[in-house]
């Protein structure tokens, strides 16, 4: 039975946690980002096959991000790996995301190009992963798991997830002539913006990782 003042509990924590993971999460994972290499690679493809692809895009992005959420933990503790090594190796992966958006890098490899153009699927690779879920947003979201207190705070941020997942969604289902009417400077420009917003994700990851090392 749920007392009085478990109902505004509910109502605080709940928002609050799915919030903080889909702001962290947005610019790591960069949906508009995804587009023009999403309607590059099906260029060749039906309408109802590109769509088919964009669904299945964002239920692989939801589903990476949730098993590490709920494993990772257990990922750390085989390994023995602390919070906060976690961290500052997040935050380099994370820096390291940033600056190639910045200075306009790819993050798929010439060969993952490559070989996305033959390939008759690529949901999951390289689109979900590495081009969308990659290892920054993974230990972004791992990150925010481990200081993760309650069961409340995990259905949270899987409603995090999930809104994240629609907005891949509606970006590659929708943005291709969006992305076209703004051109690939101003691609570019958002891109630039959302790479200094990841830079300083990454610089607070760090931080936090090395204070948690004087505790």
């Amino acid at each position: 039975m749920i007392t009085p003042l478990a109902i505004p509990h509910l109502l605080h924590e709940l928002p609050t946690a799915a919030t903080e993971t889909f702001l962290a999460l947005l610019p790591i994972v960069n949906p508009l980002g995804g587009i023009p290499v999403f309607f590059t690679l099906t260029a060749d493809f039906a309408p109802e096959e590109r769509r088919s692809t964009a669904l299945k895009t964002a239920l692989y992005v939801i589903a990476i991000l949730v098993v590490f959420m709920f494993f990772g933990r257990f990922v750390l503790n085989f390994f023995g790996i602390s919070l906060p090594v976690l961290k500052i190796a997040g935050g380099l992966i994370v820096a390291n995301t940033a600056w190639g958006m910045v200075t306009g890098s790819s993050r798929m490899t010439v060969e993952e190009h490559s070989e996305a153009l033959t390939k008759p699927d690529i949901s999951l690779t390289p689109m979900a992963m590495p081009m969308l879920s990659g290892p920054g947003s993974i230990g972004v979201v791992m990150g925010l798991a481990a200081d993760a207190d309650s069961l409340l705070s995990y259905l949270g941020m899987v409603i995090g997830i999930i809104a994240l997942g629609l907005a891949v969604y509606l970006c590659l289902r929708l943005g291709g002539p969006f992305v076209k009417r703004l051109g690939p400077g101003t691609v570019g420009a958002i891109n630039r913006i959302f790479g200094f917003l990841i830079l300083a994700i990454a610089v607070q990851l760090v931080w936090d990782g090395l204070a948690q090392f004087g505790r």
